[in-house]
């Protein structure tokens, strides 16, 4: 079995750092699961790891696409996995490295196949949609309310999406999910302090927002970048365009994100705590203890 190696954890739980120092003393590579870092140009907001600061490790699937480009959780296992097999063949060791827990899944677990769509219904949805603004979003909120509530009401082609998908389950039969195969797989999960990790959430966004993320959503839409590009829903992005559409003041915008990203965090760490096999390591991956307990838990295993 090929080794492969998983670092989880919630927003700026030091991800990265904890995967560099296993990289190095592994000889690993980095595969990034994280659903902005895909796109190019999106730097500051998501926290990429400058290329300078790489050490010479190969990193993987960071800023592969353009801002308008859709990538969903099945796309990025079908262009992933053969990431895993290519790192494996050099002799090296993949570090899958991120907080985006669907793309985790459907790359781990593969995704059951969900209908293909039907076009008269997206038709008629649609047709819905414009006669009367926002009202997909309502009838999905009554039908089906954790789905709506993951996707803004703005968001018309998931929301059209969402309804077709609960209109035609019943009637369009679910092929089953692929599991990837191949790799002994230890998952590490960083749980820090949760007051620490608040704490420096507010502190990495008052820097992002004071030196430069207000300057690049600026140039991405001085480049024709659409404001309606999926990497613009994203924390950060999402408070910093509302700002420089006169939506909402600096201070609102600030106060805005700190708390949509406390709010991420925690349900990101709901969400990888009823991941099976994580291995927690409770404290943030740049502690050289966290660092030296990673490496420790990990040898036995003859990764």
């Amino acid at each position: 079995m090929l080794p492969l190696i998983v670092i989880a954890g919630p927003t700026g739980s030091g991800k990265s750092e904890l995967a560099m120092r296993v990289a190095e003393e592994l000889g690993g590579e980095v595969v990034s699961c994280d659903s902005v870092q895909v796109y190019r140009h999106f730097n500051i907001g998501s926290a990429k790891l400058p290329l300078a600061e790489r050490r010479g490790i190969p990193h993987h699937l960071i800023d592969v696409l353009e801002p308008g480009a859709v990538f969903t959780a099945g796309e990025y296992a079908r262009v992933a996995r053969p990431i895993l097999h290519e790192i494996s063949a050099r002799g090296h060791v993949p570090l899958v490295v991120g907080g985006t827990g669907f793309y985790l899944r459907a790359l781990l677990d593969g995704l059951a196949l969900a209908p293909g769509g039907d076009e008269g219904l997206r038709t008629r949805l649609l047709a819905r949609e414009q006669r009367r603004p926002g009202s997909l979003h309502r009838v999905l909120s009554r039908l089906e309310p954790a789905a709506a509530q993951r996707m803004h009401a703005n968001n018309v082609q998931r929301t059209v999406r969402a309804l077709e998908l609960f209109l035609l389950r019943d009637t369009c039969a679910r092929s089953p999910a692929d599991p990837l195969n191949g790799f002994q797989i230890r998952k590490i999960g960083l749980g820090p302090p949760r007051a620490e990790l608040y704490r420096r959430l507010d502190l990495r966004l008052e820097r992002m927002f004071h030196q430069g993320l207000i300057e690049e959503v600026r140039t991405l839409i001085s480049r024709g970048v659409p404001p309606t590009a999926k990497p613009f829903e994203s924390l950060g992005y999402k408070q910093a365009l509302e700002f420089i559409q006169g939506g909402a003041s600096f201070d609102e915008a600030l106060a805005a994100a700190k708390l949509a990203t406390r709010h991420y965090a925690k349900r990101q760490l709901t969400w990888f705590r009823r991941e099976p096999g994580m291995h927690w390591i409770e404290g943030f991956g740049s502690d050289a203890s966290v660092q030296n307990e990673t490496i420790h838990f990990l040898a036995p295993h003859d990764i």
